[in-house]
């Protein structure tokens, strides 16, 4: 699932800035932009990514721009401050009407002005606290995503089962206009038979045998285009991941296994298809399952 969120916070050692991005992914991938300086930061990203985040592409950036110009933050080297006492000393018992080096002259000796230490468990910790709120943020821009993906989602299930209630009744209308159709030929065949005074040498069908063998036919015709356990599934399938965008939680694997039922059962819809309504019916239903499965792999 896409989402974005970036933190700064200041303190007396300097600024944080913290960057978090992802692209939707079927797996957890994270991606670190840090400074060799800072590498030792990356576990506390890490972990604290990890616990909160299943899938995306996640990418962050941290950097850390030091205050310049600060004299609370500068020290005076005290071992370099001994030794240019020490040169200016024996170049004075050599050299007894040298001038003394200015104050001046000594700040300018390299090496001398350093800054100072900054803490590094105060530092660890406003790490710390920057992490956390540029995460936070992000977990509610990737909430604000997911709603409205759900939304989506569930508009195709409206949809779904708007399919499945309009092809229901025309089950038995199928099995109907087929007995209509077998029971029209054979009798059309009969009476061919009887009029041109053709029989079966081995075997005289009277007109009930016609009817059972038609029934026999009929039958078998509506078990081999039976498609009320398929929809049952199917409605019981919308109906599950229905339920599960309303429990919310970590949802992505549960809907990519409902996008493989549902799937599924729109194929073997389309198998037994004896009418156009029916394999109409089939695509539109795998159309807006691949739509769905699109939008789940966005999903936590």
């Amino acid at each position: 699932m896409t989402g974005y969120a970036t933190s700064t916070h200041e303190n007396d050692a300097g600024t944080i800035t913290i960057e978090i991005k992802s692209v939707n992914s079927r797996f957890l991938d994270l991606q670190f932009r840090i400074n060799d300086d800072f590498r030792s930061v990356e576990p506390l990203f890490r972990d604290a990514i990890s616990r909160r985040l299943n899938r995306g592409k996640v990418e962050c950036r941290f950097s850390f721009g030091k205050k310049v110009n600060n004299a609370a933050g500068k020290v005076l080297n005290a071992a370099i401050m001994e030794q240019i006492a020490d040169f200016q000393a024996s170049i004075h018992q050599r050299f007894p009407s040298a001038a003394p080096l200015s104050s001046h002259e000594i700040l300018r000796w390299p090496g001398l002005i350093e800054e100072s230490e900054i803490n590094a468990d105060t530092l660890q910790a406003a790490i710390t606290a920057t992490i956390q709120s540029t995460l936070e943020a992000f977990i509610t821009s990737r909430e604000r995503e997911g709603a409205a993906l759900e939304l989506a989602l569930i508009s195709r299930i409206d949809a779904m089962e708007q399919i499945v209630l309009r092809i229901a009744p025309l089950l038995p209308q199928v099995v109907q206009q087929f007995q209509q159709k077998a029971t029209t030929r054979l009798e059309e065949a009969l009476g061919f038979a009887a009029k041109n005074g053709i029989t079966n040498t081995t075997q005289t069908i009277s007109r009930d045998e016609a009817l059972d063998r038609i029934r026999q036919e009929v039958t078998m015709y509506g078990i081999r285009i039976d498609v009320t356990e398929e929809l049952a599934r199917l409605s019981a399938h919308l109906t599950e991941t229905r339920q599960i965008l309303k429990t919310g939680g970590q949802v992505g694997k549960r809907l990519d296994f409902m996008m493989q039922e549902l799937n599924r059962e729109a194929n073997t819809l389309g198998a037994k298809a004896a009418i156009k309504e029916l394999a109409d019916a089939s695509m539109e239903l795998k159309l807006y399952i691949e739509q769905m499965r699109e939008q789940v792999q966005n999903l936590e």
